[in-house]
C-alpha cells in the first residue's frame, strides 16, 4: 500500500468516502463524480504532497497526479472500498448537451484511444526498422527485416479490423460484427480486384471521380477501392451497421436473433460499403488530404508556427483529435502527414521550460515534480509539466508556446514529414524516415527543431521566466473549461495582504439587490470568490461600475472581469451555471485588453430567453482581490438600484 496515506488525503480532500459517487483514472487524473463538490477541499488538496493539481470540468472532479495515478488509483480503491471503475481515455466527460464540434472529438477519441499503444507500437517497430536499412544494419531483403516488418506494418494493413472492433464498442454494434467488416475489406481477393487488369468500363469518365469498374454485385457497378491502412471507410460502414442491427433486432424474432441479425446485419452492410459507403469515403479522404496539403504547402513556416504555438492548447481542450484523424487520414491516401509533425516541438519546448524550473526552484515540492516531468516530456509526456509547473505559473507556459513555435517553423521550412503513427517524444524520430529515400535532411530538421525547441525553452525560462517560478500559482488551472477556471484565473496569485487605496464602485446593473450569501451558487455565497452582492436584472445590459481594463472577456459572454484604474479586480457573472447556454443569449461587446470608462456597456443578455432555457439572471458583482481592503460597504439604502449608481465602497 505504497500510496495509502496520500489515498486517505484525497478521500478527506474530496469530502469523504460517502461524498463519492465514482471514480475512475486517466493518463495522469483521477476523476472523482462527487454528490456535493462544495464540501471538497479543494485549496488543501492543491498543497497535498503527491497532487500536482485540481480540476473541476465537466461534472467531474479531478485530481491530477501524474504517470503514476494509476498505482496511487489501485491504492485508493482499497483504502476507501469504492467500486473499481477502471480507466478511462484521457478525454472522458459529460456526453450530455455535447456540441458538434465536442461529438466530434468524443467520436474520435473513443473510436482510437483504445488501441493508442499498440498503435504507437506497431509504429515505433515499423520506424526503428525502416532506421536499421536506412544505417545498414539489415537488407530490405533479410528475413530480419521482412519479420520485423510485418510486426510493424501488419497492425496498420489490417487496421480496418482493429477499427471495426473499436468503432463497434462506440456505435454499439456487436464487436465481432464490426471485426468482421473489417476483416471483409482486408479480404485479399478483394484487395486484388482494385489491382485487377480487366476493366469492364470506366465510370464519372473525365471528373474527378473517373472510376475503372472491375465487378458488379447482381449486375451493380462496384467502385473498388483499397481498403487496407483506411481510416473513414470502415468507420462509416460500422455507423451504417449500426443502424442496421438496431432495425434487424426489433424485427427479427427472439428465437433466431443469435445468428439471424448478424447475418442481416452483414449481409446489407457489406454490398452497400462496397457500393457506395466505401466509394464516397475513400473520395472524402482523398479530399480532406489534398485540401490540408494544400494549405500546408501555401507556407510550411507559418503552419508549423500555428501548429507549434497551439498545439498544446489544442491537446488541453481536446482539439488535438480531429489533427489525429488528418493525420491518419493523410497517411492512408499519401502515405505520409506534414500536418501534425509540425506539433513534434511542442513536447521539447515545454520540456526545456520546466527544465530550467526546476534548477531554478527554491521549493522541494517544485522540484520534486519538476524532475519527473522532464523525464517524461522527454519521451512525449508533457501532462505533469503543463500543469503541474507551466501552467499554473502561466508566463513559462506561454514560453514554451514561443520555443514550441520556433520549432513548427522549423520543421516546416525542412520539410519534416511523419511517415507512420509512431512513438511520442524521442521514440517519434524513428517515424520521420522515409522508407524509400532513407535518412534525408527532412528527418534531420526533426533532431534540429527538437534541439532548438529544447535549448530555446530553456533559455527563455532562464531569462524572463525566472521570477515566476516559486510565486503561489494561481488557484485556475487552463485547459479545464468550465466557467469556475476563468472565474479564479482572475486574480488569485496575490497572497501579499497590500491593501489598495480607497474607491467607489457603481452599480453594472438595473435591478433588484440581493445578498451574496443568499443566491443558489455555493461558491459566490460561501465568499470563496471574494466579497460582494448581487443583482437580479430588469434590464439585459451589463455596464461597467468603473474605469479600468477588461481582464476577462469570456467568448460565451456569459462573464466579464474588470481590473479598475484604482486596482479593484471584479468579476461580473451573468446568472448560474450558463456557460451551459454556450453563448446563447449573450453578446459580449468588449475584447480582453480593452479600456473602458464606467458606464461602458459590457455585454448584453437576452432576459426572457435565458430564463426560457432554465436559468437564473441573477448576477454576482465580486471583487476578486476583496482581501486587499479593510472593508466593502453595500452605500444605498435602497433594495433596487440603476445602472451607474453609486453602489459599493471599497475602504
Amino acid at each position: 500500500m505504497k500510496y495509502e496515506d496520500l489515498s486517505k488525503e484525497i478521500i478527506d480532500g474530496v469530502g469523504g468516502k460517502e461524498n463519492v459517487n465514482s471514480v475512475v483514472h486517466c493518463t495522469t487524473r483521477l476523476r472523482f463524480k462527487l454528490k456535493d463538490e462544495g464540501l471538497a477541499k479543494t485549496e488543501k488538496l492543491k498543497t497535498t504532497d503527491g497532487v500536482i493539481t485540481v480540476v473541476q470540468s465537466g461534472g467531474q472532479y479531478q485530481i491530477v497526479i501524474g504517470n503514476h495515478v494509476a498505482d496511487v488509483y489501485d491504492d485508493l480503491i482499497k483504502v476507501g472500498g469504492f467500486q473499481d471503475g477502471g480507466s478511462v481515455p484521457d478525454d472522458y466527460g459529460e456526453k450530455s448537451d455535447m456540441s458538434l464540434l465536442d461529438r466530434f472529438i468524443d467520436l474520435v477519441s473513443g473510436i482510437f484511444t483504445p488501441i493508442l499503444g499498440p498503435l504507437c507500437a506497431a509504429g515505433m517497430i515499423k520506424g526503428f526498422t525502416a532506421m536499421f536499412v536506412a544505417f545498414g544494419w539489415i537488407t530490405a531483403t533479410s528475413g530480419s527485416y521482412l519479420i520485423l516488418h510485418a510486426i510493424g506494418d501488419g497492425f496498420f494493413y489490417f487496421f480496418p479490423v482493429l477499427l471495426g472492433f473499436t468503432s463497434a464498442n462506440k456505435f454499439k454494434v456487436d464487436k465481432f460484427v464490426g471485426m468482421a467488416i473489417g476483416a471483409v475489406l482486408c479480404y485479399p481477393d478483394i484487395v486484388a480486384i482494385n489491382s485487377s487488369k480487366t476493366v469492364l468500363y470506366t465510370l464519372f469518365k473525365g471528373t474527378f471521380f473517373a472510376s475503372d469498374i472491375h465487378t458488379t454485385f447482381f449486375g451493380i457497378p462496384v467502385i473498388m477501392m483499397n481498403y487496407t491502412s483506411s481510416v473513414i471507410p470502415i468507420i462509416l460502414a460500422v455507423w451504417f451497421a449500426s443502424h442496421v442491427e438496431k432495425w434487424a433486432k426489433k424485427v427479427i424474432p427472439d428465437v433466431v436473433k443469435t445468428f439471424l441479425v448478424p447475418f442481416v446485419t452483414l449481409v446489407i452492410t457489406l454490398p452497400v460499403t462496397f457500393i457506395v459507403i466505401g466509394p464516397i469515403a475513400t473520395w472524402l479522404s482523398t479530399a480532406v488530404s489534398d485540401v490540408t496539403v494544400a494549405i500546408y504547402n501555401f507556407s510550411p513556416i507559418f503552419a508549423g508556427i500555428l501548429m507549434g504555438a497551439f498545439w498544446q492548447v489544442f491537446v488541453m481542450f481536446g482539439l488535438h483529435w480531429g489533427f489525429v484523424a488528418v493525420m491518419l487520414t493523410n497517411l492512408a491516401s499519401k502515405g505520409y502527414d506534414p500536418i501534425v509533425v509540425l506539433a513534434f516541438a511542442a513536447s521539447f519546448a515545454q520540456t526545456g521550460v520546466v527544465l530550467a524550473m526546476t534548477l531554478q526552484t527554491k521549493n522541494k515540492k517544485t522540484r520534486s515534480i519538476g524532475i519527473p516531468a522532464v523525464i517524461s516530456g522527454i519521451f512525449g509526456v508533457t501532462e505533469p509539466a503543463i500543469y503541474g509547473l507551466s501552467l499554473p505559473r502561466k508566463r513559462p507556459f506561454i514560453l514554451s508556446c514561443i520555443a514550441a513555435a520556433v520549432g513548427g517553423g522549423l520543421l516546416g521550412f525542412l520539410g519534416t514529414k511523419t511517415y507512420i503513427y509512431g512513438g511520442l517524444g524521442i521514440f517519434a524520430f524513428p517515424s520521420y524516415i522515409n522508407s524509400k529515400t532513407g535518412i534525408d535532411m527532412a528527418f534531420y530538421g526533426s533532431i534540429i527543431a527538437a534541439f532548438v525547441a529544447t535549448i530555446l525553452g530553456f533559455a527563455l525560462q532562464a531569462i524572463f521566466g525566472k521570477n515566476y517560478v516559486d510565486i503561489e500559482p494561481e488557484a485556475a488551472t487552463a485547459g479545464a473549461s468550465t466557467v469556475s477556471q476563468v472565474e479564479n484565473s482572475v486574480d488569485e496569485s496575490n497572497t501579499k495582504a497590500i491593501f489598495n487605496k480607497a474607491t467607489t464602485l457603481a452599480s453594472p446593473l438595473s435591478g433588484k439587490l440581493i445578498q451574496l450569501s443568499e443566491i443558489d451558487d455555493k461558491v459566490f455565497a460561501s465568499g470563496a470568490m471574494g466579497k460582494g452582492i448581487a443583482i437580479d436584472p430588469t434590464e439585459g445590459v451589463i455596464y461597467a461600475p468603473a474605469d479600468g481594463e477588461i481582464v476577462l472577456a469570456f467568448p460565451t459572454g456569459h462573464a466579464v472581469g474588470l481590473r479598475t484604474t484604482d486596482g479593484a479586480d471584479l468579476l461580473m457573472h451573468i446568472g448560474m451555471d450558463t456557460v451551459n447556454l454556450e453563448g446563447k443569449g449573450f453578446e459580449i461587446l468588449v475584447k480582453q485588453g480593452n479600456q473602458v470608462k464606467l458606464g461602458t456597456p459590457l455585454v448584453k443578455f437576452d432576459i426572457a430567453a435565458i430564463k426560457a432555457a432554465g436559468y437564473s439572471v441573477v448576477t454576482p458583482l465580486v471583487v476578486t482581490n476583496s482581501k486587499n481592503y479593510h472593508e466593502l460597504k453595500i452605500i444605498t439604502d435602497k433594495s433596487e438600484v440603476t445602472k451607474n449608481e453609486a453602489l459599493l465602497e471599497l475602504s
